[in-house]
């Protein structure tokens, strides 16, 4: 099963791609993908309900959320009410620390995202601040990449002994699917997303040269 892990919709502050325009162009355009992820940024979307249109297209649609740490963005998978509780998903200045123990508390997971980019990857910040506890996966191909970005990302998994995953990062209709993930196992639910990425059985596949 193939999910983009990482795309926003008009949820976030830049995102300009409505949910069911992204629907529309994965079945248009026969986009080889089974569903995405909805990572709005510095918050978790509680509002937005999206089964009718993953039923309309047999699309998996899911929600997490991207926030912001010292050691750059991170993606939450497996968000609830108890996580929610122990930090302030708009805090841009979050220790990834506190991240990473909530996420554990709460059976979620917290994977960096876009760690070959300048200032908001994590590969940038492990000259100040250290290799970080608790990280077991980062994203290693990102549809926004630029030049060398996931060459840095994919060089630092190898290094540090990261699995790595797959996301667009779409913030327009045109970018869905560009990276994703392929799972072996079915995904139906967040439950199921968290499960998939700690047991290590997946890869990341880039779909679209960027």
């Amino acid at each position: 099963m193939i999910i983009d892990l990482h795309a926003h919709s008009v949820k976030s502050d830049d995102g300009r791609a409505k949910v069911q325009n992204y629907c529309q162009w994965i079945q248009s355009k026969n986009i080889p993908i089974d569903g995405f992820v909805l990572t709005e940024h510095r918050q978790f979307d509680d509002e937005s309900d999206y089964s009718d249109l993953a039923k309309k297209f047999n699309l998996t649609i899911l929600k997490g959320a991207e926030v912001e740490t010292e050691y750059g963005h991170v993606l939450v998978f497996g968000v609830t009410p108890p996580l929610k509780r122990e930090f302030d998903f708009s805090n841009i200045h979050l220790p990834l620390s506190d991240v990473i123990e909530a996420c554990d508390k709460h059976e979620a997971i917290a994977i960096p995202c876009h760690p070959g980019r300048k200032r908001v990857g994590m590969a940038a910040h492990l000259e100040e601040f250290g290799t970080p506890e608790g990280v077991t996966v980062v994203e290693v191909y990102n549809g926004g990449s630029r030049e060398d970005e996931d060459q840095i990302a994919q060089n630092m998994a190898d290094e540090l002994g990261y699995l790595g995953t797959g996301g667009s990062d779409a913030h327009i209709v045109s970018q869905i699917g560009k990276c994703a993930t392929v799972f072996e196992e079915p995904i139906h639910s967040e439950t199921d997303l968290v499960s998939a990425l700690r047991s290590g059985k997946f890869t990341a596949k880039k779909l679209v040269s960027n």
